[in-house]
């Protein structure tokens, strides 16, 4: 195999999407994007032949056949230094995997000889790919975040997320640091726009894109509430960081424009000078992000962080 070239593989909820990395350039090769819904809910065997599809597909496009390094940005908890999954119940998604060795048991699907594996927390993998491209490849320290089923985030200096460092919070994450009545992942979430959304006006949603284009009193409201919630939760990890730019992605992020004002002003309030910027590399940046697992350089400076959990 080239070894310019990795796999990327972005592990959702209810698809996998795969795609062959050009290493140098921290680019996907054309025409070797592929994607496949999973039932995260199936067995062990099922999702792993599901996963196996769209990486074998990759494989093949990119003519990669021998020696294959791929790359997982995947949601915790996981243990990313062994690969094991350790999705539980309340996870509510690929319980089946639960204490499975992915190396082991994925390879037996997979139409390569030799396949080296690593595995890096999907919100991090984002933040590692957004920060490689547009404004973030000029800063050398962004906080990145993705608001969607559930509130991701990473910290980067000089393109490598920081996960024990003095300047950021414990484990280099925010979903599970305090905030209001529970911790950040409650309020930055998908079901917190739905569960408030009715508290305010009493209607049923399915998620953030109806509200945004309800465009009425209430939704403002909620996007209002949301930015100044958020200005309020970061405010404190912002002074102590003093990232030049806060990346955003995840699909709340598609409705930047009705929250972020919210979220500057109170931002700027703190005095505070952060740029904010909504990231359209989405699901391809995580994907970016988990190859270049394969740098070596970039593997040095991160192997021995890599969490437990």
């Amino acid at each position: 195999m080239n070894n310019q070239i990795a796999i990327g593989v972005d592990v959702g909820g209810s698809h996998i999407t795969s795609a062959a990395v050009d290493l140098k350039n921290l680019v996907i090769i054309p025409e070797t994007t592929f994607s496949v819904k999973v039932d995260n809910k199936a067995e062990k065997d099922i999702i792993l032949k599901k996963w196996s599809e769209a990486i074998n597909k990759t494989i093949l496009s990119a003519s990669l056949k021998q020696h294959i390094d791929i790359g997982f940005a995947i949601p915790g908890p996981f243990n990313y230094k062994k690969g094991i999954a350790l999705f539980e119940g309340d996870n509510d998604k690929y319980e089946n995997l639960y204490s499975v060795s992915i190396p082991d048991e994925l390879s037996k699907y997979l139409i390569s000889e030799k396949t080296n594996f690593r595995f890096l927390n999907d919100a991090t993998s984002f933040a590692v790919g957004v920060s490689a491209q547009g404004k973030a490849k000029n800063c050398a320290k962004i906080i990145a975040v993705t608001l969607g089923t559930g509130f991701g985030s990473a910290f980067i200096k000089n393109g490598i997320p920081l996960v024990n460092h003095p300047q950021v919070p414990k484990d280099g994450c925010l979903w599970d640091k305090p905030f209001k009545d529970g911790i950040g992942d409650d309020y930055f979430s998908t079901r917190w726009c739905i569960k408030r959304y009715h508290e305010i006006s009493t209607k049923n949603i399915q998620g953030v894109k109806e509200i945004a284009e309800a465009n009425t009193p209430h939704s403002k409201l909620l996007f209002e509430e949301f930015g100044a919630n958020m200005g309020h939760f970061m405010v404190p990890f912002l002074q102590k960081y003093q990232p030049e730019l806060i990346v955003m992605g995840g699909n709340i992020s598609n409705a930047g424009n009705l929250f972020i004002p919210a979220l500057k002003q109170v931002i700027m309030g703190a005095g505070l000078a952060v740029d904010i910027e909504i990231s359209t590399l989405m699901e391809d940046a995580a994907i970016i992000g988990s190859a270049k697992l394969f740098n070596s350089n970039f593997w040095n400076n991160i192997q021995d962080d890599l969490p437990n959990l």
